[in-house]
């Protein structure tokens, strides 16, 4: 598979939505508490707002410094002070939750409350092969942050004959995309940008992979063809690009081992094929997830 673009983490941009609950103040290690109302994001799991470093405390009362976007998202936009109760994330799994122990003008510490978490990354992972390269008008931009919130493990722009390219700055803005959605959601496992590949280069993949599932028209119905499978520990969905893939580029992938799959009567962009296609995979994999 091509090198990943996971280490491109070194982010903080700002949030769409930013609403919070009034959560408390705890000044460093003391038990002073006063309210807090600035604010701030409204978390889906757990009261505090969450902030991405590359680098987390070792352990309780360990002290890093947040500087760059996430500083300024912090101190600027959610006028976050000294005390406020926060969380760091380090976009492998790893949390903790600390408070705001100093501000400059430079940056601040974050020092820890606790020891730092990891959270294992579980369930099946869904690699998304997507031949977006000429969506227009921010559809490319609204497929990858749904595939984010979704929680894809990759996503990677599919060259093909009639997608043959993805300019380099779409590229860049795709991947600020990402790491603004991956805080938005919630994840603690970043999700992956990859380079652009072409058809020939995603053939071997196919080949090995256990599950591979290829958008098709008029092919058997998603629903009937999962009904006879049961998830992996990976697998992969494959779009093509507006105009379909050529009848030899369904030919190849097929040979090497994606399953066409129907989405229905309709035709399909490719953003709602995508989305569409990885939602009911997400809930199917999940359903036979050990945990229910």
């Amino acid at each position: 598979m091509q090198n990943l673009i996971s280490n491109r983490l070194a982010f903080g941009f700002p949030l769409s939505k930013l609403l919070l609950l009034h959560p408390q103040k705890i000044c460093t290690t003391r038990t002073r508490v006063r309210s807090f109302s600035a604010s701030s994001v409204n978390q889906s799991r757990g009261g505090l707002p969450r902030f991405y470093s590359q680098i987390l405390p070792h352990s309780k009362e360990g002290i890093v410094r947040v500087q760059g976007d996430e500083f300024w998202h912090m101190t600027k936009v959610l006028r976050l002070s000294e005390s406020d109760r926060v969380e760091l994330f380090n976009g492998t799994g790893g949390v903790v939750k600390g408070c705001i122990q100093r501000i400059d003008r430079a940056g601040l510490d974050f020092m820890a409350l606790e020891d730092p978490k990891v959270i294992p990354l579980e369930g099946t992972q869904w690699h998304v092969y997507a031949a977006f390269g000429t969506l227009k008008g921010g559809r490319a931009d609204w497929l990858v942050e749904k595939c984010t919130e979704l929680g894809a493990s990759s996503v990677t722009p599919l060259l093909t004959e009639r997608s043959p390219s993805i300019a380099e700055n779409r590229v860049d803005r795709l991947e600020r995309v990402v790491l603004a959605a991956i805080k938005q959601c919630q994840r603690l496992h970043g999700m992956t940008l990859n380079p652009p590949i072409k058809v020939g280069s995603l053939l071997p993949i196919v080949a090995h992979s256990k599950l591979s599932f290829l958008a098709a028209a008029e092919a058997t119905p998603l629903i009937g063809t999962l009904s006879s499978l049961r998830p992996d520990t990976g697998g992969l969905i494959i779009i093509g690009p507006e105009g379909d893939f050529t009848e030899e580029e369904v030919k190849l992938m097929t040979e090497a081992g994606a399953a066409p799959v129907g989405l229905g009567p309709c035709r399909l962009r490719v953003e709602t094929a995508t989305i569409t296609l990885l939602s009911t995979l997400m809930l199917w994999s999940d359903s036979h997830s050990p945990h229910l």
